[in-house]
């Protein structure tokens, strides 16, 4: 047997330090993703980067990614989520990464990538990690946490036991749109990085193991992609109007939107429209919809709070 210099030695402790939290077997993932007919062309797996957004962007820009293109980071040191707010997240206790896709149907239907990313993600993880999973429109995934009812959030309102577990950012790139996906998988308590945040281990999820729970959200989106391409984006037609609204923690509460130019709207979300957008009525009788590139913040304004502001997303 070979004695390794103590440098090397140190390398692979660093590595192996935690062995809860194994790296992802990137080949196996491969193996099992990335097959003829499939929808995934490509799957990289990268120690650490800025953003898995923003690095697979670039290659779609520069014409390097195809459809179908996957980009797993085990760090980010530069995660963004909407409005470029920043998150991040230690080593390999979550799942960051982001996808290529090049729709082919009418770009109006585009904005509807993120919803169908939260349905897709949002069922997977209830299949698999066998735990309560809900949406907060417009781009955050929330898990129920036991014990959490009572407990009160960081502006004094009582919690509902929901946290926020990931976040979802898409943003045009080349011809197509990459989708990013942040999820908090191991985290523990003294981890989070907001008081409203979660992740599966605290919702009790009965696997943490990162490689089923991303093979199984991939297929999930798959699925749901191809269904969406199939009914030409029509949200009705695929279901995904329907499924997104069965799902939405956000609808049936007062929610108070704040816009750009220091305005804002307060009213009882209702609907979610044919565009996407969350409906408001407000307490005149008049319904208002909003789209997520319209809002700043969307808050709850009464007891019941659909999780905080800052999600992940890579």
């Amino acid at each position: 047997m070979t004695t390794q210099p103590p440098e090397n030695q140190d390398k692979d402790a660093g590595r192996w330090s935690d062995l809860s939290r194994p790296p992802l077997n990137a080949t196996a993932l491969r193996r099992a993703l990335v097959r003829p007919g499939g929808l995934w062309t490509a799957l990289d797996v990268v120690p650490a980067t800025g953003s898995t957004n923003t690095d697979l962007a670039a290659r779609a820009a520069e014409g390097k990614a195809e459809e179908g293109a996957v980009l797993v980071a085990e760090e980010q040191s530069a995660g963004r989520g909407r409005l470029n707010r920043s998150w991040s997240a230690p080593p390999r206790s979550g799942l960051f990464f982001s996808v290529y896709l090049t729709p082919r149907v009418p770009a109006q239907r585009w904005g509807w990538l993120p919803l169908l990313t939260g349905v897709a993600t949002a069922t997977a993880l209830s299949r698999t990690a066998g735990i309560d999973t809900s949406l907060k429109w417009p781009n955050d995934i929330l898990v129920s946490c036991p014990g959490d009812a009572d407990v009160a959030g960081p502006d004094g309102t009582p919690g509902t036991g929901e946290r926020k577990v990931g976040g979802i950012l898409a943003e045009r790139a080349g011809s197509g749109v990459v989708i990013g996906i942040g999820l908090n998988v191991s985290l523990t308590a003294g981890e989070l990085p907001v008081p409203t945040a979660g992740s599966l281990a605290l919702a009790g999820a009965r696997t943490t193991d990162r490689d089923p729970l991303l093979r199984a959200v991939l297929r999930s989106l798959e699925e749901w992609y191809a269904t969406w391409q199939s009914a030409v984006g029509d949200p009705g037609a695929s279901r995904l109007q329907e499924t997104y609204a069965a799902g939405c923690a956000t609808l049936g509460r007062s929610v108070r939107a704040e816009l750009p130019g220091d305005t804002a709207l307060t009213g009882e979300a209702v609907a979610i429209d044919g565009d996407g957008r969350l409906v408001l009525a407000t307490a005149n009788g008049v319904r208002h919809p909003v789209g997520a590139g319209d809002i700043i913040h969307l808050r709850a304004t009464a007891s019941r709070r659909p999780g905080g502001d800052d999600s992940p997303a890579p």
